[in-house]
């Protein structure tokens, strides 16, 4: 009986390099789980488009469930949606973490009372080496959500390439930003790479700040 394996997909970096990681370790991903704040459409963290989402997984060629949670419910909500999943043949689950132990012991203890097994093909990796990785590997991605304390509205839409990777470097040097944005320092939306099956073509987009972060509010997007 062959493994199939849903990704916790946020449309970020992370989640999408663990699940290129973990096709390329010869696992089988068959589905995206993506979490939806209840009564706004976005997703949770990056205050993305739910449907900018769901055309990331039209061009990757895989089904997702969005969940629609609210921040008390998060974990009850996810449980759910996993074990909907799991109906549908799931047995794993790969996560984009990469070394905050919280977040590998609230997803190990997830996965453990809904019976699947989870994976990070990202855990433990140096973020400043894996943030090459993810650029070298040819995954375009921009930058659309940013704590406000460290990065100002000028980083949104930002490509994340060579050059943003040495000003994160150099950031890192001086204060407590992760390369990589591990501790939700700033968030990203890839829009082309080896899992896509074609680009997406981002249009009009808006700067809005909301409590302690700027947000890129894409407004026009569509298949290149």
């Amino acid at each position: 009986m062959t493994n199939l394996y849903t990704v916790s997909w946020s449309g970020g970096k992370d989640s999408c390099f663990a699940h290129w990681k973990a096709i390329s370790q010869g696992l089988k991903v068959s589905y995206l789980l993506n979490v939806v704040e209840k009564n706004t459409t976005r997703s949770m963290s990056h205050g993305l488009d739910n449907r900018l989402i769901s055309l990331q997984a039209k061009v990757i060629g895989l089904p997702i469930l969005q969940q629609e949670v609210t921040w008390e419910t998060y974990e009850v909500e996810f449980k759910s949606a996993l074990g909907e999943i799991k109906s549908k043949g799931i047995t794993g689950l790969v996560t984009g973490d990469i070394y905050l132990q919280e977040h590998k012991d609230w997803t190990d203890s997830v996965c453990a009372e809904v019976g699947i097994k989870s994976v990070l093909p990202l855990w433990g990796m140096n973020t400043t080496q894996l943030l090459t990785d993810f650029i070298n590997a040819g995954f375009k991605s921009i930058v659309v959500s940013v704590k406000a304390e460290f990065f100002n509205r000028e980083w949104l839409g930002r490509q994340v390439d060579n050059n943003l990777a040495m000003e994160l470097g150099k950031l890192a040097e001086k204060s407590n930003v992760d390369p990589c944005g591990e501790a939700g320092e700033f968030h990203t939306f890839v829009y082309d790479g080896q899992s896509f099956q074609r680009p997406i073509r981002l249009g009009h987009a808006v700067p809005i700040l909301k409590d302690d972060r700027w947000f890129l509010d894409i407004q026009e997007f569509s298949l290149a």
